[in-house]
């Protein structure tokens, strides 16, 4: 009988990235000045960006996903965390999900099937990200033109997450003193990452987040739709968040957030026709990852599986907290 969780799992994406393109190319797109903005990019140099954006940030996030993996398991083969998640890239035309989820079932096989490997290593990066991203945007709001009263959405994002933050922080300490046993397991799980342990993560994602603006400020440029440094620092965080809606390759998604987002910044059909660009090269580049990375990442795992099945003696992962470093 047809499961309708995994049935609707495996359906959403595609409905939801046809219904926002009917709806972005259909409706919201004037045709004529989507051609004048496509004409009037300089495609070698908006190609250079692009590309030097997404190849820049899959090895620079693989990177720190190796850094996080050495300070829990001892002996983690950079190369081998390289393969798995640039194999996990050939599904992210699909979706990001499934694309991540892929990522850490291969790493779960790397750490010898340890799930607390495998979270600290994908939630210390992920934290560490949200925290820089928070703090820019906190910044930057009060740096545009019109402060907090023109930039609503920025506000409201912001206020939010800084809310989720607070009352995380506020249910760990009541938890010391007893008052929510529930947090416990989460408490004892932070308590092992102090701050001096997570400081060279924050740091390095305060690089990622400048190169990131910089990047997409010199993309647009070069795409003929330029966008203000502030309102990329400002609401670039907040297209991520709308990029966590299940769609195909972000087709639809990413047009949809990028108009709305940057909505008098540059004409609406530029912004369009610039962030539909910018999936369609990024399609290429997932694939080209996919294809080079996804035969060594199935020969890892698989020989990991035989091993284990055949009894052979395989390397255990020798685990240590972070605080003992």
């Amino acid at each position: 009988m047809l499961d309708p969780v995994k049935f609707w799992k495996h359906v959403l994406p595609w409905v939801i990235s046809l219904a926002l393109l009917v709806y972005v190319f259909g409706f919201a797109t004037d045709w004529a000045s989507l051609r004048d903005a496509m004409a009037g990019a300089n495609v070698p140099t908006f190609l250079f960006f692009t590309t030097l954006d997404r190849v820049a940030y899959f090895i620079v996030w693989t990177a720190i996903t190796a850094a996080a993996m050495r300070r829990f398991v001892d002996r983690v083969p950079v190369g081998s965390v390289f393969a798995i998640r640039g194999g996990a890239e050939l599904f992210r035309t699909v979706s990001n999900p499934l694309a991540d989820g892929l990522t850490l079932v291969g790493l779960g096989q790397l750490a010898g099937g340890r799930l607390d490997v495998v979270l600290a290593a994908a939630l210390v990066p992920a934290v560490c990200h949200m925290f820089v991203m928070l703090i820019q945007v906190t910044g930057a709001l009060f740096l545009l033109e019109g402060g907090v009263s023109a930039n609503r959405d920025v506000a409201a994002t912001a206020g939010f997450v800084w809310a989720l933050m607070v009352s995380g922080f506020v249910a760990v300490q009541l938890s010391r003193r007893g008052h929510i046993r529930g947090m416990k397991r989460v408490r004892d799980f932070l308590d092992r990452f102090p701050l001096r342990t997570i400081a060279p993560f924050v740091v390095a994602f305060v690089g990622v987040t400048a190169f990131d603006v910089m990047i997409q400020g010199f993309a647009t440029r070069a795409f003929g739709a330029p966008i203000g440094w502030l309102d990329l620092m400002a609401r670039i965080p907040l297209l991520y968040l709308a990029l966590v809606v299940p769609s195909l390759g972000n087709f639809g998604t990413r047009e949809l957030a990028w108009s709305a987002l940057f909505e008098g910044t540059a004409e609406r059909d530029a912004l369009i026709a610039f962030a539909f660009a910018t999936n369609a090269i990024f399609l290429v580049l997932n694939l080209i990852l996919g294809v080079v990375f996804l035969p060594k990442a199935m020969t890892l795992v698989r020989e990991l599986r035989r091993q284990r099945q055949a009894g052979e003696p395989v390397r255990e992962p020798l685990l240590h907290d972070p605080v003992d470093q």
